[in-house]
């Protein structure tokens, strides 16, 4: 998308869209598409996915939580207004959808491999992120949130 077609998607300025659409790509984010005419440039995205490494750098790990806090509030209210929305769906997108939990005890490796196997299922749907011709008669654009962490210290 162009500055301008995500500044009207969201309610910015083509201005403010294209300096934090720069700032993505200095920092990996996005790339040019390519196929723009003028000032009219179309972004991508570099990956379909991101994560924050591990790390004992105090610094590093509260500017990681930080945006971490604030990515997964916001996923968290789009699962807020699928709850309060769903009613409107019809009937096969009700059963589709899950909101399950499970407690497992696994150890530090078999939870890595886990998180491995789960992540390999879902890169199967990616090249329909970036190709909507891909995309079969009826898909919607789906949110799984993947969570795993122990709830007791070592």
């Amino acid at each position: 998308m162009t500055a301008t077609e995500l500044g009207r998607r969201i309610g910015e300025t083509p201005t403010t869209c294209s300096f934090h659409l720069r700032q993505l790509a200095k920092y990996g984010f996005i790339e040019e598409a390519g196929g723009g005419k003028g000032r009219a440039r179309p972004w991508r995205l570099t990956s379909f996915g991101w994560n924050i490494p591990a790390t004992h750098d105090p610094e590093t790990q509260i500017a990681g939580d930080v945006v971490l806090r604030l990515s997964r509030e916001r996923a968290f209210a789009r699962y807020q207004r699928w709850q309060e929305t769903k009613a409107g769906y019809p009937l096969e997108w009700l059963g589709a959808a899950d909101d399950s939990a499970y407690l497992t005890y696994v150890t530090a490796e078999e939870l890595k491999q886990l998180n491995q196997e789960l992540h390999a299922v879902l890169r199967r749907f990616w090249e329909r992120l970036d190709d909507p011709a891909k995309r079969p008669p009826g898909a919607l654009p789906v949110e799984t949130l993947l969570l795993s962490y122990p709830i007791e210290p070592p």
